[in-house]
């Protein structure tokens, strides 16, 4: 039986993921779920489990590249309302994993909560945020996560508290399949001085990113006290291409892709400047990038 006949209600087939990336590059998902409910979320997660079928969940999809041939098991979507859920109190803050991590934000601003504002900017949603750490010079969301609720990748529902939570530069210890939720203890503060403060934080992001109207996504790490766009700047690699895909002329941390790139190419100019940045600056840089 396949994940489709098992649950058809909510699984469907050979679903286009390209779409669904930044990088608009990649093939199909064998089997696309978008369950409506956790129980209908964990039912498919246990099945999966007992039936070895691989499973991967996509969230805004800024930091995800799908091979040319695709996924072959199941990527489930954790778009419905029920895992984007929002609201807070004195001092506290409890979002839900599938919740956009610019809603997060705005929504902690409008209640007078302080710290998750300088996230603004970022990409992605919370559970993809918490899995990364993500984070910009005004801090990461780490620093404020006191629990989370997760899914294993055997279909378990587990909390995280903060003593058994590991947060580290771009990863965490929250390497479970699925962020059900998080809660975060903030600081209150007026709104208004919070508003105008990410107002300040949101113009210096978009200063430093490329176009927003391009298909783009940030590729790699920044290793420890250095910037990996600058090393690739200093490289010289600012507008390499391979195919339809090119190091971006804003920012040289994010590449670009046109209408007919493919997967391929982006993981080629990938290995390209990975091998020029080592020659010319002796500088490993790791991808930020997930691959499937």
């Amino acid at each position: 039986m396949s994940p489709a006949t098992a649950f058809k209600d909510f699984v469907t087939e050979q679903a286009p993921l390209a779409g669904r990336t930044w990088l608009a590059v990649g093939g199909p998902a064998a089997y696309f779920a978008e369950p409506t409910s956790r129980e209908e979320l964990v039912s498919l997660v246990e099945w999966c489990a007992a039936e070895e079928v691989p499973v991967k969940v996509l969230g805004g999809g800024s930091n995800v590249l799908v091979r040319d041939a695709g996924f072959p098991g199941v990527v489930i979507s954790l778009a419905a309302p029920a895992f984007a859920e929002i609201g807070g109190s004195s001092g506290t803050l409890t979002a839900g994993g599938g919740a956009a991590l610019a809603s997060v934000v705005s929504e902690s601003v409008r209640l007078g909560l302080s710290g998750l504002d300088a996230l603004v900017g970022i990409p992605g949603t919370l559970g993809g945020a918490l899995h990364s750490n993500a984070g910009s010079k005004g801090g990461d969301i780490g620093q404020w996560t006191c629990e989370a609720t997760v899914l294993t990748r055997a279909g378990e529902v587990l909390t995280r508290r903060r003593d058994d939570l590991i947060f580290a530069y771009r990863q965490s210890s929250l390497d479970e399949l699925v962020i059900l939720d998080a809660r975060f203890e903030l600081e209150e503060e007026d709104p208004d001085l919070l508003t105008k403060r990410m107002q300040k934080h949101w113009i210096v992001k978009k200063a430093s990113q490329p176009n927003t109207g391009q298909q783009t996504a940030c590729i790699f790490r920044n290793p420890r006290g250095m910037s990996a766009g600058m090393l690739i700047d200093q490289a010289g690699l600012k507008g390499e291409a391979v195919g339809g895909a090119e190091v971006s002329r804003d920012h040289a941390n994010y590449f670009v892709t046109t209408d007919g790139a493919t997967s391929d190419d982006v993981q080629k100019l990938i290995d390209l400047v990975r091998s020029r940045v080592a020659e010319r600056l002796g500088v490993e840089l790791e991808t930020e990038l997930e691959i499937w």
